[in-house]
């Protein structure tokens, strides 16, 4: 070895202590975030004209640093984007002052946004602040707060083998660093990432919809928490494919970062429309293309400042448009063939220039790179399977090759750029450049070898990552979906969305489900009803949330539900189909139809001496009877209820009927016998349903009770009793 490196390397050696590491500034640049490092300043050193500045290696990086250099490395040189980086510039100083800032970042697919975010990235990295990079995914547009929680899982550090205590252990750490009371937060983000508390925390006793407020709140803590002690840059990619959740979540930090050290940069396709443009703190910016001399210098940085011949050249650029990932692609596909010759400082044709040699579109030229790494082709494709990022493990699992073959195909795809890897197999981890890339290798895979790829992901998946099964339903359902296997897809499918309405996701839930349905067509007849049924009965649950008691799409899924419970003979399910119905009449206002479907679901609870359905059965007729002012039949119904409930054998009967029906009996209880006139048994009944709901500390019963307490406290004060 000759030249500058090797000296280089021995003047750098003289400045190392025994045991230590020192790099050069180019070496920094390369590593990026991978470790910590330290500046040792400007040095003169031996044979060398000018000062240089080398550094000292500390340590390895921090997690969420490592995962940027990851989606960092290899970066395109930004050409063309100065104004854009003065703006975003601009916008970090005012956020630094305490004026929360938001920059909502559009542009087409290949555009640089990007890439416009690590170059900020760079520009302060010599700063004291604190990255939150947050990446939407197109696999997981149903699964609740992804991007959140993959950010969480990177921050704190979770290895693969942890085992729940240390995975809690690294949580509390992680939230120490942004909360005061830890103890009140760990619970409810750690059901968010599927983690067991053990005995270290109570259980959540809290409504489904209320752990879903009290999560978002506290994530939006945890970013003011962290702004409290150093300016925040938060950032949210491809937000065109955020979930539902995701969406909720930013529009409560973009209301609440004014005023705070923040700024929250928000980047997607122009086929979003983001809900925020109304804040004076947002200010949108549309990345354009770039012109002719921006492409051809893009061109000339990545050719090394090396000319191309004009003919290719011009092509390149008239080809390219402006697209800078086009521009990049298309460059480094006509360096990688034997089109030109290198001539040293510049390049020339190695032949006549054919009409074709150079492709028309970014897809040609993706796949042209693709093919000229045969070997690296069939592994490009089961990653595109996969996902854009994927896993050493996984990988090996569903592409079935010898670990010799995999890994030569990964260190091809590695050097060519298009694929880019952080660790040390097996516990890598690897991202497309692109997501266009991966869509180009996605496209290249014939219907049948698709479908069998999906099918082995989806199996490896199973057999072998058993938290993504459970923390992660849709996934499956998603692969086996795809790989053609309907009866496996609708029963994740419906885990996703019964999942999904524990955590009071309804939007996520409505999109699984109706999934799941979509996909009964492909099962044999006989295997439908059941399926149907489960689905009908979810889906249901989430419309009423979501559109309503009353919504006429809650009432059909209902009505299906019920049609499939008389079918099967499905007793367990008929209960809270029976009840949804009852509600959606009532609310309507069709008293007639909600009596009707009391009076049937008291009598199939006597047919089947059931007694946890008779207590039901005798509150909602109850309550319909004092709807429809008959009172006496009011009296009997919701005392009778009384008498039939059992604290012990009835109180988890809440969860399932919304309220709780001894809460629910006296409440209606009180107003029937006020209107009766009997005010002292009323406001008994009153306080019994208010003590008793805040016994059972359940806050949809909680929230009933309460409006019942206070129209008869307005009553009484008023003087009408």
């Amino acid at each position: 070895m000759v030249g500058d490196t090797p000296n280089l390397a021995a003047r750098l050696q003289t400045l190392a202590e025994p045991g230590t590491i020192v790099i050069s500034a180019r070496t920094r640049e390369l590593i990026g975030g991978l470790f910590e490092l330290a500046e040792l300043g400007m040095q003169i050193l031996k044979g060398f004209p000018v000062p240089v500045r080398p550094w000292r290696v500390v340590g390895e990086g921090s997690a969420e640093s490592r995962f940027e250099a990851l989606h960092g490395a290899g970066l395109t040189p930004l050409v063309g984007r100065d104004h854009e980086i003065g703006l975003l510039l601009d916008h970090w100083e005012r956020a630094k002052e305490g004026e929360g800032q938001v920059v909502l970042l559009t542009g087409e697919p290949g555009i640089g946004k990007s890439r416009l975010l690590r170059a900020l990235r760079g520009r302060l990295e010599n700063e004291p602040h604190t990255p939150l990079s947050h990446y939407c995914s197109p696999h997981h547009q149903t699964s609740p707060l992804y991007p959140v929680i993959n950010l969480l899982e990177r921050a704190a550090g979770f290895a693969a083998d942890d085992p729940a205590a240390t995975r809690l252990d690294k949580l509390e750490t992680l939230l120490a660093l942004s909360i005061d009371d830890v103890t009140a937060v760990v619970p409810l983000l750690a059901a968010l990432l599927s983690l067991e508390t053990d005995a270290r925390y109570p259980p959540l006793d809290m409504s489904p919809h209320r752990q879903k407020e009290r999560t978002l709140e506290e994530l939006v803590n945890q970013v003011l928490g962290l702004a409290a002690r150093r300016p925040v840059l938060a950032m949210y990619e491809d937000v065109h494919w955020a979930d539902p959740t995701s969406l909720e979540l930013l529009d409560l930090l973009v209301d609440r970062v004014q005023g705070a050290p923040v700024l929250v940069l928000i980047t997607f396709r122009p086929q979003f429309e983001p809900p925020w443009t109304h804040y004076a703190h947002v200010t949108a910016l549309t990345l354009s293309r770039l012109s002719r001399r921006q492409g051809a210098a893009m061109v000339a940085r990545l050719s090394g400042g090396k000319a191309l011949p004009p003919a290719v050249l011009d092509q390149i650029v008239a080809k390219t448009d402006g697209v800078p990932l086009f521009v990049e692609e298309l460059t480094r596909n006509v360096l990688e063939t034997n089109l030109l010759r290198d001539e040293g400082d510049h390049y020339a044709l190695a032949g006549p220039l054919p009409p074709m040699a150079i492709p028309a579109t970014l897809q040609e030229s993706l796949l042209a790179r693709l093919d000229r790494l045969a070997p690296a082709r069939e592994v490009a494709q089961v990653a595109a399977a996969i996902g854009r990022e994927f896993s050493h493990e996984l990988l090996a699992i569903a592409a079935a090759l010898p670990e010799s073959d995999l890994q030569a195909g990964l260190d091809d795809l590695v050097g060519s750029g298009l694929v880019f890897r952080r660790g040390t197999p097996p516990q890598a981890s690897y991202s497309f450049k692109h997501a266009l890339v991966q869509d180009t290798a996605y496209a290249t895979l014939v219907r049948a070898k698709r479908q069998r790829l999906h099918v082995r992901i989806a199996a490896a998946l199973e057999h072998d990552f058993p938290e993504t099964v459970q923390a992660q339903p849709e996934l499956l359902a998603h692969h086996y979906m795809e790989g053609g296997l309907a009866e496996p897809a609708i029963d994740y499918w419906l885990r996703a969305g019964q999942r999904a309405i524990t955590r009071s996701a309804m939007a996520e839930a409505l999109a699984q489900l109706r999934n799941g349905l979509d996909l009964l067509a492909g099962l044999p007849e006989v295997d439908r009803p059941r399926r149907e049924l489960d689905l009908q009965v979810a889906l249901g649950v989430a419309l009423m949330a979501t559109q309503g008691w009353a919504a006429p799409k809650a009432g059909r899924a209902n009505a299906r539900a019920r049609e499939l419970c008389e079918q099967l003979g499905a007793t367990a399910q008929l209960w809270p189909v029976l009840y949804g119905q009852w509600v959606f009449h009532g609310v309507r206002g069709e008293h007639n139809a909600a009596r009707n479907v009391a009076d049937e679901f008291l009598r199939r609870a006597q047919e089947r001496h059931d007694a946890s359905a008779a207590v039901v059965a005798h509150r909602i007729c109850g309550t319909g009877a004092l709807w429809r002012g008959e009172l006496p039949a009011a009296c009997i119904h919701l005392e009778r209820t009384l008498a039939l409930y059992d604290r012990e054998q009835h109180h988890s009967l809440a969860s399932l009927y919304v309220q709780d029906p001894r809460v629910a009996a006296l409440s209606g209880l009180s107003w029937t016998l006020f209107a009766l006139g009997y005010p002292e048994q009323a406001r008994t009944r009153s306080r019994e349903a208010l003590d008793a709901a805040r016994e059972l500390a359940h806050l949809n019963t909680v929230a009933y009770a309460h409006p019942f307490v206070r129209v008869f406290l307005r009553a009484v004060s008023s003087g009408v009793a």
